[in-house]
């Protein structure tokens, strides 16, 4: 059995698995917290990591179902069973692939459920101490922002994790990833604006409302709504987190000069 802590924003991570390569994986994509260190640190979630489960991803719909108590969320290519505090969890997998995003679906689930932020589909650059996030569609260049903001710190490029409190909201560095990398040693930062993307032969930002920020963010959130509970929870953490960010249209071309507006 290979026993890992890790760090996901402000949670601890207690992963255990009898796959030497579900291991290894882990050590890559996430801050792995020394054992000497463990004594401080108690977990905010077990979870139990088996490979050998289903089939390549074919679908990316996720089946979620209650059976005894325990909540299932099931895909082609992974199946969690979940205790409904998603505090332990088991998760079976097919490929890295799929553990990626069963550990997506998951630790989405476990920040909602306690009300602590949003995984949020969109990239993430830091810019004179601030974060700047930019969300869009399939295909609308959240992966291209965040390589043309360079040398600018990538905090996500895929996922960016977002913590939502009354009078604050903060963007983490993000371990869910596409295209770029991290050292875990990068500094949560200040959420400044939203940014809704548009790729256009111009470029252009104008403020959008509230209520248009919230209906645009909504499908962009990873989140696989089962609970109406659970569902007010993301409507309510997204409400919050537009009242306290400004949110814009960014039409940008495929350079840096879009920064010239935003600064």
């Amino acid at each position: 059995m290979h026993i890992s802590k890790i760090q996901i924003g402000d949670h601890y991570v207690l992963v255990n698995t009898d796959d030497l390569s579900v291991h290894s994986w882990i050590h890559d994509q996430f801050k792995v917290i020394p054992r000497e260190q463990w004594d401080g640190n108690t977990p905010d979630l077990y979870m139990n990591i088996r490979k050998g489960y289903g089939v390549p991803l074919e679908d990316y719909h996720v089946d979620i179902s209650q059976q005894d108590g325990v909540l299932i969320y099931a895909r082609d290519d992974f199946m969690i069973r979940s205790l409904p505090d998603y505090r332990q969890v088991e998760l079976q997998v097919h490929d890295d692939l799929a553990l990626k995003h069963a550990l997506m679906t998951i630790y989405s689930a476990f920040i909602v459920h306690s009300g602590w932020g949003l995984l949020i589909h969109s990239s993430c650059v830091v810019n004179g101490n601030k974060a700047y996030l930019f969300a869009g569609p399939s295909g609308a260049g959240k992966s291209t922002v965040a390589m043309l903001s360079r040398p600018r710190e990538v905090l996500s490029d895929e996922a960016t994790l977002i913590k939502i409190e009354p009078d604050r909201v903060v963007a983490y560095d993000s371990p869910f990833r596409s295209d770029s990398t991290t050292n875990y040693e990068k500094e949560s930062r200040p959420l400044a604006a939203i940014h809704l993307l548009e790729q256009s032969p111009q470029i252009e930002r104008s403020r959008i409302s509230q209520a248009e920020t919230v209906f645009r963010l909504m499908d962009k959130i990873f989140y696989w709504a089962h609970d109406p509970a659970e569902t007010r929870k993301v409507l309510g953490m997204c409400r919050t987190l537009t009242l306290q960010v400004a949110a814009y249209n960014l039409k940008f071309q495929k350079n840096d000069l879009f920064w010239e507006r935003i600064s």
